[in-house]
């Protein structure tokens, strides 16, 4: 996991701890004021808020505890694709350019332009340099890219 991902799940599981876990045990609170807890919908609503944080909240503390972090800026710059790194491609047949981060499983995300280390284009790039043609296997057949910048960043 990337440095700045594991900031987010550091940051989400703050916001979930101390905001919302408090904020859901005021309302389960409340609704038992109201009394018969069977047909409370509020009570259900609230107990069922509860019970997806509380699963969250594990589910982060997990993959905090199990991760290996990786500072990229803090290697010295190479021109190697490696895990973090933003690389720079250039598809071969249209000439078309993008730009991807190689991150974990629960950081990537297309739209922003980061993928995870196990897609295809990234096993793909990993371990090559600039300059190197790479051959990604897709359902709509094979894309051969160039590598064309490697950033550490």
């Amino acid at each position: 996991m990337t440095a700045a991902g594991a900031e987010r799940l550091r940051a989400e599981l703050e916001q979930l701890k101390r905001v919302e876990r408090p904020r859901i045990v005021a309302a389960i609170a409340e609704a038992r004021a109201h009394g018969d807890l069977k047909e409370n919908a509020e009570y259900h609503a609230a107990r069922e808020q509860q019970s997806f944080v509380e699963g969250r909240i594990k589910d982060i503390e997990a993959k905090l505890s199990h991760a290996q972090v990786i500072d990229i800026a803090s290697l010295p710059p190479d021109d190697k694709v490696i895990f973090g790194a933003t690389v720079t491609v250039i598809n071969l047949d249209t000439d078309e350019t993008r730009v991807y981060q190689i991150v974990g499983d629960d950081e990537a995300d297309v739209k922003s332009g980061k993928i995870s280390y196990q897609s295809p284009i990234a096993r793909a790039l990993i371990g090559k340099r600039e300059g190197d043609e790479v051959a990604v296997q897709t359902p709509s057949g094979t894309v051969a890219y160039e590598i064309d910048r490697v950033a550490y960043a």
